[in-house]
């Protein structure tokens, strides 16, 4: 099929789901009607019971005879089938919304797995695309643009502001979490190389259950076996610790270590936590023997645990020398940053590392809208709130669910409920209520909503919650699990 008719298809959809909208009330008449005309029927049992309960939902999944499925069917064939995906196809979103082909509204307390922290399509955002996109999109790093820079001192400044990284100097600007990443990685080796011209201070150290990316070098520091092993080996130089076990430290932290790579807070590991006296343990050890400490806030930093970086709370001795960040710096516009302290940047030269597109005008202004935003104190202040709310209805949820919610966990807008039972058909029966929820590590529901999120939505998406495991863990009726609902598995 063309790319012509696949798009004129697609348009022909959303001009019907305009309709559609429009009909909703006579449209939820209607389906009672067929409920109750279905029960009354001579149709088989198992297909009156499929009616009678996609009837009683808000946003049941797509019928494998729907216009949705047969577009995706039409799709399919063309991607490289890197992902499992629910059977929704979204093509609309506003603020803490988003809506499928047929116009079913869904609450999202996913953001794009904690990268539209602004919301879906904040209209300044859109404003921004759609200016800078009529006067330069890209003219490459072999000149200057006036918003690389501009970004980059940003950047600095509203992380001194905040209290973080407190030797922070310069930042390198790319396209994604993973290549902030490869890039840090990089430096760090060169850092080694400038100390051990040899070469043998090359190691670098990450921890189990760590997530960070899918290229060579993120997956190297990524210690997954499924997920490694189809592409091993490996790079090598790369160790393992343990997360949190200060006793681990100095057997693998040694002279021959360039770096050390840690995420403050893990998120696809399971939302778990660093404690201030092992992230103060890394940095003393790092400092001891000569290595970079390097931070992963891609999913933790700009403010979604309450300040503007989630190390911003330690004291300075505590601080990194790299810091990553990507998701939230576009709210969607793929854009990624490692930011440097002059020590490691003394240490790059012309060539070193580079990037066709990153630094491209067009991204670079986008995202310094973003971190103005996300830098705003009273935007953090509010996240510290809402955390707070969203644990009391997790803590109701807990009582009415002993035996399945063990634990809760996390800091702001990135919170985990850990779960004694398989959280995939919670996934399935909150999206067909309206919800949409992920999951982390094993067994763990994960909420990483738009920083925007209100207190109203908190309310009604913790009620839909409940009410999708009262379903699942209270009644007989059987609800299948959604996979691939997170970037990967723990195991």
């Amino acid at each position: 099929m063309s790319l012509r008719t696949c798009a004129r298809r697609a348009t022909a959809i959303a001009e019907t789901c305009q309709h559609t909208l429009r009909q909703a009330p006579q449209r939820r008449q209607r389906y009672a009607s067929v409920a109750t005309a279905a029960a009354q029927s001579n149709l088989p049992f198992e297909v009156r019971q499929s009616i009678a309960r996609d009837a009683s939902l808000p946003t049941p999944d797509p019928a494998s005879d729907s216009q949705t499925s047969r577009l995706v069917g039409s799709h399919s064939p063309y991607m490289v089938p890197t992902y499992v995906r629910p059977p929704p196809m979204f093509h609309k979103g506003e603020g803490c919304y988003i809506w499928d082909l047929d116009n079913r509204r869904y609450l999202d307390f996913t953001a794009g797995i904690a990268v539209n922290a602004l919301g879906h399509c904040d209209p300044q955002m859109s404003r921004i695309l759609y200016e800078q996109s009529q006067t330069l999109v890209h003219a490459s790093n072999l000149y200057h643009n006036p918003w690389t820079g501009a970004l980059s001192e940003l950047l600095v400044q509203k992380t001194k502001e905040a209290g973080g990284m407190k030797d922070i100097s310069r930042a390198f600007i790319c396209n994604s979490g993973s290549e902030a990443n490869e890039a840090a990685i990089k430096f760090a080796r060169k850092y080694g190389r400038s100390l051990e011209p040899s070469g043998t201070k090359h190691e670098i150290v990450s921890f189990q259950g760590s997530f960070h990316g899918r290229t060579m070098g993120s997956l190297s520091a990524t210690p997954n076996p499924k997920y490694q092993k189809p592409f091993s080996p490996m790079i090598p130089g790369f160790k393992y610790a343990t997360y949190n076990s200060v006793d681990s430290i100095n057997e693998l932290v040694t002279d021959k270590t360039c770096g050390v790579l840690i995420e403050p807070i893990q998120g696809e590991g399971g939302v778990n936590v660093a404690t201030p006296e092992f992230l103060q343990a890394l940095r003393d050890r790092c400092t001891e023997v000569g290595a970079l400490l390097i931070y992963d806030e891609i999913q933790c930093g700009l403010g979604r645990t309450g300040q503007l970086w989630a190390h911003a709370s330690l004291p300075a001795s505590a601080h990194p020398d790299v810091l990553t960040t990507a998701k939230a710096l576009g709210n969607g516009f793929p854009i990624g940053a490692t930011l440097v302290t002059e020590d490691v940047s003394s240490k790059i030269v012309t060539g070193d590392h580079g990037t066709t597109f990153g630094g491209n005008p067009l991204g670079c202004r986008v995202a310094h809208y973003i971190v103005s935003r996300l830098a705003d104190p009273t935007l953090q202040s509010s996240v510290l709130a809402k955390e707070q709310l969203f644990r009391k209805h997790f803590s109701r949820i807990a009582s009415r669910f002993p035996n399945i919610v063990s634990e809760i966990r996390g800091k702001g807008l990135i919170l985990g409920m850990q779960l004694n039972a398989d959280p995939t058909p919670v996934i399935t029966a909150a999206r067909e209520r309206g919800l949409l929820v992920i999951t982390c590590g094993t067994n763990t529901l994960r909420f990483v909503p738009p920083l925007i999120v209100t207190e109203e939505q908190i309310e009604a998406g913790c009620g839909i919650l409940e009410e999708a495991m009262a379903v699942v863990f209270e009644t007989t009726e059987r609800v299948e699990g959604t996979d691939g609902q997170q970037e990967m598995r723990a195991s």
